[in-house]
């Protein structure tokens, strides 16, 4: 079975989780209408954002029951990202941390989807 390559987030306004997401991923959005943005990043998964109360059937998860997940080179880039996300005025939910998995932090999206930045540890524990 192919691996998924397509997340949604389901969202109150796709044209204003667009504008937070372009300015975040530094790429404008290939597709854009008032009930849903699509992005494509080179080597990742598609990004959906759908409007929540377009949504058939009806989700009910909350934003914030999932991680869009965001790896760095290095335990450095993630203090840097943490830095500039921060200057953004993205909220954060954690500073950098080293956790058993290596140097990680948490930041919001304007719906509460949780954003982790991570560099993976050289001798996980």
């Amino acid at each position: 079975m192919p691996l998924p390559n397509f997340v949604i987030l389901y969202v109150d306004d796709p044209e204003a989780s667009a504008a937070f997401y372009e300015r975040l991923l530094g790429r404008p959005p290939v597709e854009l209408s008032s009930t849903f943005a699509m992005f494509v990043p080179e080597g990742g998964p598609r990004l959906g954002l759908w409007k929540s109360d377009a949504v058939s059937p009806a989700a009910s998860a909350p934003g914030g029951a999932v991680e869009l997940v965001f790896v760095e080179e290095t335990d450095a880039a993630v203090d840097a990202r943490h830095a500039e996300w921060r200057a953004a005025g993205l909220e954060i939910l954690q500073d950098p941390v080293h956790a058993e998995f290596g140097r990680t932090f948490t930041a919001a999206d304007p719906d509460g989807h949780r954003l982790r930045v991570y560099h993976v540890a050289e001798n996980p524990r």
